[in-house]
């Protein structure tokens, strides 16, 4: 019983930095919550049209699972090695701080904090009785555009009308700035919570835009509304979809680069290729790349583990598609006319721009393909660290709920699925090169990596790197202790053998992927992990034969001087599941 009143305290104390009241328009109004004891309001009967807990209850089996106490332990997966489990809980809104600037470090001139609620309950998902389906952004009806356009218009007439609404347009594009910029805390602690970099970033979007939908499909009465999904990883979907270009729509922003309005191709590589056929080219290759080829395990493409207790991790904690084409459409988009490239090329300023939902309604699509896809790899995380880590979302009744990553690894159970569209970089496998590279010439004049590593990138540097095994072999590469700049846009790749020095073609065997981070905030200014890239099917479409060295290319495409790689090696493949 100790530990229960423990916990109760805990929810009950003073926030330790709790966000002051401000003459901002977005800004929550303090609340009393925390002080209040008496007035804890927490329910764990979920769904649609769920009832708080009358004034004064407190259901202390939903209390200490928010706390990541008893009941969060006690009732899931048992560890093999007895260790508590510790999934990241969701924020509490009371404590919401201040965002910073990932650059300067400086306070935001924005609130990006939510209004308080005194009641919390447990989402559950309530049946679905009709599919709704989420349909490819260029190919929409003039019927659904009047619909997406006048739910749009709405939500930015709550702004003006009711400012504290969270249905509102800025106060769900401050969601994103409030969870990934510094400004909520993990319950408890003085650590961030943020939703990139790691296992989180699916869900957490998922989650995002499950709601958003709902309040659109509420504020123009059609509960059947979805999200469009930015088709990028098609050859047809491969701009900005005109719908999103007309100036005289709701849909329109103008912090867009001007130089990548349609029909400008995106570059899903940041490669600087200027021909629209190379891109397309280039940008099957990546998406191949990203879901299948360079993905050795399960964590390889969701992203690393993350605990409540962790500190945010940097760019190299994001799964292969986080770090790939994800990023790669948030800078496409970014105005590099602002200071921080808002409003896409920013977490914090994003959400401001319709297209961001729309970016990330495809990039959700990508984890729905991904698991269907009939590879060698784990498509579960079984952890209940992953399975049961929550997050707050404001639904379409204004209603405060927690939601947990478990219930939103099915998508269909969520009620949606996406429009039938080709798929063709499924089948985009690169071609075997045509000879074997004479690895005693290609070596020649190149560096081993004891004589070059640690290694600030500055420019395209070549290294020779040894196999533990001779000719083709199940390995992967691994590039560690990456140090980056957590402020700075940061995008190198990745290529094998490669012989020819033509840094803009990406469609060819040698390929191996890429590392790129957005900038975000982090308490310290430098960012460390590792990364994995497989290397199993290069060997084959490269042949390596019976060599025992690899001569690795790594080719800086943004800011390689704001990145040290520490170390360069292969190993044997590691376990494939999480």
């Amino acid at each position: 019983m100790a530990s229960l009143q423990s916990s109760y305290a805990v929810l009950c104390t003073t926030p330790h930095h709790r966000n002051p009241a401000s003459s901002k328009p977005f800004s929550a109004k303090p609340s009393t919550y925390a002080r209040r004891s008496n007035a804890v309001h927490v329910s764990c009967n979920g769904g649609a049209d769920q009832k708080p807990t009358s004034e004064g209850r407190v259901d202390r089996r939903n209390m200490l699972l928010g706390l990541g106490g008893l009941y969060g332990a006690s009732n899931l997966i048992s560890d093999p090695k007895g260790a508590s489990a510790s999934p990241i809980q969701a924020p509490e809104f009371t404590t919401c701080g201040t965002a910073h600037d990932v650059g300067s470090g400086d306070p935001l001139d924005v609130n990006c904090c939510p209004p308080v609620s005194e009641t919390i309950v447990d989402f559950k998902l309530p049946p679905v009785h009709k599919m709704r389906v989420r349909p490819p952004a260029h190919k929409v009806t003039k019927e659904y555009l009047a619909k997406f356009e006048k739910a749009i218009a709405l939500m930015k007439k709550l702004d003006v009308d009711d400012p504290t609404d969270p249905r509102g347009f800025m106060q769900q594009a401050n969601i994103h700035c409030a969870y990934c910029n510094g400004a909520h805390d993990q319950p408890g602690t003085n650590i961030d919570i943020q939703v990139h970099n790691s296992w989180l970033f699916f869900p957490f979007h998922r989650w995002y835009l499950y709601f958003y939908e709902r309040i659109m499909g509420k504020l123009i009465d059609d509960p059947t509304f979805t999200l469009p999904f930015w088709n990028w990883d098609n050859p047809k979907g491969m701009q900005i979809p005109k719908i999103f270009d007309n100036e005289k729509s709701s849909l329109y922003n103008s912090n867009r680069n001007q130089a990548n309005r349609p029909p400008a191709i995106i570059d899903l590589g940041f490669s600087g290729e200027t021909d629209d056929l190379q891109l397309v080219v280039n940008n099957l290759s990546i998406m191949y790349s990203e879901n299948i080829r360079s993905v050795n395990s399960t964590l390889d493409f969701m992203g690393q583990a993350y605990r409540a207790g962790d500190q945010p991790g940097g760019g190299a904690g994001m799964g292969s598609s986080e770090r790939g084409s994800h990023i790669s459409a948030h800078v496409f988009v970014g105005d590099p006319r602002n200071k921080y490239n808002e409003d896409m090329g920013n977490f914090y300023s994003a959400g401001r721009d319709v297209l961001f939902y729309c970016h990330h309604a495809n990039v959700d699509r990508m984890w729905s393909i991904w698991r269907t896809l009939p590879t060698d790899v784990p498509k579960e995380i079984k952890d209940p660290d992953f399975l049961n880590a929550s997050f707050l979302f404001y639904d379409e009744n204004k209603q405060l709920v927690r939601v947990k990553v478990g219930d939103s690894i099915d998508h269909k159970r969520m009620g949606y699925e996406f429009e039938k569209v080709d798929i063709p970089w499924l089948n985009y496998k690169p071609s075997k090169k045509a000879g074997k590279v004479k690895i005693q010439t290609l070596a020649k004049d190149v560096e081993t990596a004891d004589k070059l590593f640690p290694l600030t990138l500055k420019e395209i540097t070549r290294v020779l790197v040894p196999k533990p095994t001779k000719g083709k072999a199940d390995e992967v590469l691994v590039l560690e202790n990456i140090v980056t700049d957590s402020t700075k846009f940061i995008k190198f790749d990745v290529y094998i053998n490669d012989e020819d020095d033509k840094p803009t073609v990406m469609d060819k065997a040698e390929y191996a992927g890429t590392f790129a981070q957005v900038p975000h905030k982090t308490k310290a200014k430098k960012s460390n992990g590792s990364i994995n890239l497989k290397l199993t099917d290069i060997y084959d479409d490269i042949d390596v034969a019976d060599d025992d060295t690899v001569v690795v290319t790594l080719i800086p495409r943004s800011n390689g001087k704001d990145v040290t790689i520490g170390g360069i090696k292969i190993i044997p493949a590691p376990p494939k599941s999480a």
